[in-house]
């Protein structure tokens, strides 16, 4: 499994004292990154916290790499429930306020390791390392240079572990690793290889393999994922190419949302890139095999040979040339460098970010992720502003309400240039959020309002969110314990005569209802309407709930009955939840709840 290459820039150094603040400062200023300080003690920070535990769990959770300094105590209560996978989780390294003593407690092959000696350079302090084969050899087998990849990964552990043992090994076939291996141990018992071309290693034999070469693509459209794959290792078997010398895919920007190539990269573990039309027709005096009715079709007289060059950049060599299928093309190209270049973007890859309330806590992991993973956020400012950290120094779009549809579009268009934009909503994108405005502008023609032909092709995907009706029957108790419904009591995009209509249908189902946008700041009389009719079926004894402010410092709990219920105590920040005729209204003593049975009464009751 190929190591993921750790961007200094995402390194995140949490400081819990001025001191240690000034530490990360430095650190920041030599290795990259950013510096979070606790709030109550560092205000001065530019991104600050306010829980220390909830702080390193968000970072951990999104991915980010992670120098706590402070005890490492703290970090290990905070991380042990979320440990997941050596090769997953983030780096994280705990580091003493004066510099001395450096720990990498996660993901020590995964870049806590080499974070670790970095921070010892700089502050002359010890890098504690358990690992047996760093121990052993001051190096990790498993995690080579930048450039290049371990082939048989599987073997690593038990070869590492003999070389602990004592076992030298032979890196005569080592090649240009020599360098990187020459602190360790020589001798017969292992053998380590340099390979230029696919081989089967032995069992006591690492082979690394130099990632310089990259897959140029063309299908047609709906081409299967197998008859890719399939056409891409027969030729690379014929070429005696390994997969793990592959480091790209590229292909035309029309293939950005093409399944087989999104599979191919997915498979191999490797960024796809894609070029327009006018780049790729430029290298038509450098391909073996233009034609005259690819130009036709999409603008280029090739487009796998094509893109296998502009994808390995200055000094290609095309060591497969074009190769086809019924369907599909493959070309393969070698860099002059082992290093790949930014050449081409990415498809693009729109999140739609449901953050909840905005309490981190109650943010998912999946949610913290894609937004520490995007290059844009986009969205209102208040619910931006909510992520806090996480938000700190990320590149922003803020729009201000009433913008839902320029907000959604530019989104989409800015993803079309190969970002990955994260549209923020609060709640959950999908529950009356931007989710539904997102799809139908992508359903659209462009002349007939929707976005560009770009627009629509890049990946869109939607992180569950916590709802303000989950939100606020989770903290008054069971209301949504029987079938419920939402209503949006705002008219500016339904007519009143069609929410009307529900509210009737509502109230002759007998179901809890959830009122979003109960009131706003001209519009007061929908949420009085809105009780009379409901009274017309369930009276005015049934238990009522406004919550505000859910998950914040302001939150606020008001219980009433429909009855009493005053439109005056409703502001737009207010979910109201309506009881059915079933609902209950209890007093716990220390607490209030609202539940709604769902009829295990007769099962309570089946000894009376």
């Amino acid at each position: 499994m190929a190591l993921k290459e750790i961007d200094h820039n995402a390194l995140i150094y949490v400081a819990l004292s001025e001191k240690g603040f000034a530490l990360g400062t430095q650190l920041a200023q030599e290795l990259g990154g950013e510096v979070h300080g606790l709030k109550s003690r560092m205000p001065q920070a530019s991104a600050s916290f306010e829980s220390t535990i909830d702080h390193l769990v968000e970072l951990f959770l999104a991915g980010r790499p992670i120098i706590a300094i402070c005890a490492s105590g703290i970090i290990i209560r905070a991380l042990a429930p979320y440990l997941s996978d050596k090769w997953q989780d983030s780096p994280v390294v705990a580091l003493s306020e004066d510099g001395q003593s450096i720990v990498p407690l996660i993901g020590g092959h995964h870049g806590a390791i080499t974070i670790a000696r970095k921070i010892a350079d700089i502050t002359s302090g010890h890098a504690a390392i358990t690992t047996a084969s760093d121990v052993g050899s001051g190096m990790a087998l498993d995690e080579p240079p930048h450039g290049y990849q371990l082939a048989n990964p599987e073997q690593a552990k038990n070869i590492m572990a003999d070389i602990v043992n004592g076992a030298g090994v032979d890196i005569s076939g080592a090649g240009e690793l020599s360098g990187w291996l020459s602190a360790i141990k020589q001798g017969d018992d292992v053998r380590v290889t340099l390979a230029s071309k696919r081989c089967t290693p032995q069992p006591s034999e690492l082979v690394y393999y130099k990632r310089n070469m990259v897959i140029g693509a063309g299908c047609a459209r709906g081409c299967t994922a197998q008859e890719l794959s399939d056409l891409f290792h027969n030729a690379i078997q014929a070429a005696e190419i390994d997969p793990a010398m592959i480091s790209a895919i590229g292909s035309l920007d029309l293939k950005a949302d093409e399944p087989a190539m999104l599979s191919l990269a997915t498979q191999l573990n490797v960024p796809f890139r894609v070029f327009d039309k006018d780049t790729l027709a430029a290298l038509s005096d450098k391909v073996t095999d233009p034609s005259d009715i690819v130009e036709a079709e999409v603008g280029t007289p090739s487009v796998s040979e094509a893109s296998a060059l502009a994808l390995a950049g200055e000094g290609a060599e095309l060591v497969v040339t074009k190769v086809k299928s019924a369907n599909a093309t493959i070309a393969i190209a070698k860099m002059a460098q082992s290093q790949i270049s930014d050449a081409g973007r990415k498809p693009g890859k729109l999140s739609l970010i449901g953050i909840g309330p905005g309490k981190s806590e109650w943010r998912t992991p999946e949610a913290s992720r894609l937004i520490a993973e995007a290059d844009l956020l986009v969205g209102y400012r208040l619910y931006i502003d909510l992520l806090g950290a996480s938000a700190a120094k990320k590149p922003a779009m803020h729009f201000a309400l009433g913008e839902e549809e320029l907000r959604c579009r530019t989104a989409l268009e800015e993803a079309a240039k190969g970002q990955d934009v994260a549209l923020i909503c609060s709640g959950d994108a999908g529950i009356y959020a931007m989710g539904a405005l997102v799809f139908e502008l992508l359903a659209r023609a462009e002349d007939d309002g929707g976005v560009s032909e770009g627009a629509k092709r890049v990946e869109v995907i939607t992180a569950p969110g916590i709802s303000a009706l989950q939100a606020a029957a989770a903290r008054s108790g069971a209301v949504l314990g029987h079938d419920f419904c939402t209503i949006s009591l705002s008219d500016l995009l339904t007519p009143w005569e069609v929410i009307e209509q529900r509210l009737h249908g509502a109230g002759a189902g007998d179901f809890v209802i959830a009122f979003y946008n109960p009131v706003s700041m001209r519009r007061k009389t929908q949420l009085a309407r809105a009780k009379d009719i409901l009274m017309q079926y369930r009276g005015g004894d049934v238990p009522v709930l406004l919550a505000s402010n859910l998950g914040r410092v302001q939150e606020k709990l008001t219980y009433r009955t429909l009855a009493s219920l005053d439109v005056n105590e409703v502001d737009m920040l207010t979910v109201v939840m309506i009881g059915s005729s079933q609902s209950r209204h209890v007093n716990l003593g220390r607490a209030e709840a609202i539940y709604t049975p769902r009829g295990y009464a007769k099962h309570l009751d089946k000894d009376k």
